[in-house]
């Protein structure tokens, strides 16, 4: 289980053109929430006391994990538009019309986050 803050130090913000989602992305790493979604993220830990599966984080090692927050990220930032792409460091997001896809570019490890699906890679 992962508990993280909406956004950490040197982090820029920004949004899907539809403001489903939200995002902050710095060197160290990646979050990206979700407001509406037809899929159910894994069982709840009992160690999260507070939202757990709204959103995503992808760190520098290993794969995407679902997040345990308080807050959310849905609304802040800039709009990233359809087929644009923002990075710092090893991080790449791309907005995409199914959703926002986030690598770590040295690991090969991601996420893609949409309405219908959160893909762990």
């Amino acid at each position: 289980m992962l508990v993280v803050g909406a956004s950490p130090a040197g982090a820029v913000t920004f949004k899907s053109p539809s403001g489903n989602i939200g995002c902050a992305l710095n060197k160290a790493g990646v979050r990206c929430d979700i407001g509406e979604r037809s899929w159910h993220p894994p069982p709840k830990p009992a160690s999260c006391p507070v939202d757990w599966g709204n959103g995503l984080y992808l760190g520098r090692r290993g794969r995407a994990r679902f997040i345990c927050a308080g807050d959310t990220l849905l609304g802040s930032g800039r709009r990233l538009d359809y087929g644009r792409a923002i990075q710092r460091g090893r991080f790449r997001c791309v907005s995409r019309k199914r959703g926002m896809r986030c690598v770590n570019r040295r690991t090969a490890h991601g996420f893609a986050l949409s309405r219908q699906a959160a893909r762990r890679f």
